[in-house]
């Protein structure tokens, strides 16, 4: 169909860990190859396609960047080996992309069930260009976006805690940059027996630019950041240092990986200013915390936040108040309160029938008791 992506990628450790726990790679699918992009390459995309994917490892020690490449790995090989019939129609394709990460997802599980890899995990963002489409799958925070003229767009949506909030109405945008628990993720590779892929579908323009990062670029530089960086017509493998960069300059206190691509070729339609990216996108499956219509009409109450579990390799020397991690949770369900304080108090009932025969004896015993307290009274005071 003559499309081709140039494609650039670069991956880096920071300046506070001492281990990189990211993993990215670039696959020609139909050469079966892991690609070399730390200058920028270009690539056609053949019937098999072109994979590029970011995964961010977690569980401290060697067991965040087993967790990583276990699955990009196994992500690249089981897309390589994909029938025809699987690529037959877009469904197929999303369906072998989605079969994909499943199976990623089950090497993980089975990997971390040895006590040393133990809590391992990982988060996964993955592109797939097959002809003039990408295939946009994502596990946990990893992002991807797309600068298309320019605009810039977040194409994945985090699947964490504090997106979880903003997506009910419990945090406005602003409170969400400041929230203490951005690292809280609902789900991760291999931190479960099966996993809930988001699958979206995205119709490539000519002279679209895909970025993906691990959060660790996403937590410092920000989109429109990422986009001026690409705008200014730098090769691709010097946006990714400028871009990296930035993230050190800015604390640097995790890896930060990104890949860019640009897509080029008679294959692919021109950008039409007019035409919205939501015309060319397609969500496929919903990953977890969409909620539903209901929900996004009121205003809910934010729910407490779950303590964040420290990646070890972090906790070593980090005071108990630094500590945060890309935990892998669910939210706990609120607590009924007792609101008695806030109830009307109760209306008065009229008196039974048994009540009113017995009051007139009620007054006969107390008038009594009055004439007995008198007298009382009398004789005391006339001694």
């Amino acid at each position: 169909m003559g499309v081709t992506l140039l494609v650039a990628g670069l991956t880096d450790v920071g300046i506070v860990r001492t281990n990189n726990e990211d993993a990215f790679v670039v696959a020609d699918l139909d050469r079966d190859t892991k690609a070399d992009v730390a200058k920028a390459t270009e690539f056609d995309v053949k019937d098999k396609g072109m994979l590029l994917a970011v995964s961010d490892g977690m569980g401290g020690e060697a067991a965040g960047e087993v967790a990583s490449g276990l699955v990009i790995e196994t992500l690249r090989r089981v897309l390589a080996t994909a029938t025809a019939s699987d690529e037959a129609s877009n469904s197929g394709i999303a369906r072998a992309v989605e079969h994909a990460v499943t199976r990623a997802n089950e090497a993980v599980w089975k990997e971390a069930k040895n006590p040393d890899k133990k809590g391992m995990g990982a988060t996964l963002t993955a592109v797939y260009v097959q002809g003039d489409t990408a295939y946009i799958a994502e596990v946990g925070d990893s992002r991807a976006y797309l600068v298309r003229g320019s605009r810039i767009r977040q194409m994945t949506k985090d699947q964490s805690f504090v997106q979880l909030l903003l997506d009910s109405g419990a945090l406005t945008k602003e409170e969400a940059e400041a929230y203490p628990h951005k690292n809280i993720i609902l789900q991760a590779m291999g931190q479960q027996e099966k996993v809930s892929v988001a699958l979206g579908k995205l119709a490539l323009r000519r002279s679209d630019r895909l970025l993906i990062c691990s959060d660790g670029l996403s937590n410092k530089v920000t989109p429109d950041e990422m986009k001026e960086a690409l705008l200014t017509g730098d090769p691709l493998d010097v946006v990714c240092k400028k871009l990296v960069a930035l993230a050190n300059e800015r604390g640097g206190e995790d890896n930060c990986t990104v890949i860019l691509a640009q897509a080029e070729g008679p294959g692919l339609q021109p950008f039409r200013d007019a035409e919205r990216v939501t015309q060319t996108f397609e969500v496929v499956k919903e990953g977890p915390g969409v909620p539903d219509d209901d929900d996004k009409k009121k205003k809910k109450p934010m729910p407490a936040a779950p303590a964040p579990a420290p990646k070890a390799d972090e906790a070593k020397d980090a005071k108990p108040e630094e500590l945060t991690a890309d935990a892998t949770v669910m939210p706990e369900p609120e607590e009924e309160k007792d609101d008695d304080d806030d109830k009307p108090l109760p209306e008065p009932q009229p008196p039974t029938e048994e009540e009113l025969k017995s009051r007139p004896q009620q007054m006969v015993v107390a008038v009594a008791m009055i004439l007995v307290m008198l007298g009382v009274f009398y004789y005391i005071l006339k001694d």
